[in-house]
């Protein structure tokens, strides 16, 4: 794996740390993050109890000067077909799920690398940070940044 790609795979995994962090201060629970099939992979399953429902979440973590609108843009139908099936062969090896109202929500991410010198202090561990809309947090090394959370975000 070359240097970028290990780099932009690793912000890919704070961008779903975070959104999974915010989802569960929300009472969901995170059953799988990058659940991997045929189809592609689902980067986080949900699951709220107390409303029977599973969200499978695609997140899109984008630094400035992207071309895709913040990441929305590239989840084309291809894309959603694509998640649509990786989400039956979930439901299918999960039957105890199979009655869950199901729904297909993208989170929006943004990250920027930060600088720090001796003396600023990180925090390194995102469960120790609320998780708010428009607030970054610092993680690992980057400013990450939820802007935007879609329910329901397109149907199958």
């Amino acid at each position: 794996m070359t240097r970028d790609r290990k780099s932009k795979d690793k912000i890919g995994r704070l961008g779903e740390q975070i959104v999974s962090q915010w989802l569960e201060m929300r009472d969901w629970e995170t059953l799988h993050r990058r659940w991997l099939c045929r189809w592609g992979e689902i980067d986080v399953i949900a699951c709220s109890q107390s409303s029977q429902t599973l969200a499978f979440v695609e997140i899109k973590t984008r630094g400035k000067g992207n071309w895709d609108g913040d990441g929305i843009l590239s989840i084309t139908s291809q894309k959603q077909t694509k998640l649509c099936s990786a989400a039956a062969l979930f439901l299918s090896e999960n039957p105890e799920l199979a009655e869950f109202t199901c729904r297909f929500d993208v989170a929006l991410v943004s990250h920027q690398p930060i600088r720090t010198n001796s003396d600023t202090e990180l925090i390194l561990d995102a469960a120790k940070q609320s998780i708010t809309f428009n607030q970054p947090i610092i993680l690992s090394g980057y400013q990450l940044t939820l802007h935007n959370y879609i329910e329901s975000a397109f149907d199958c």
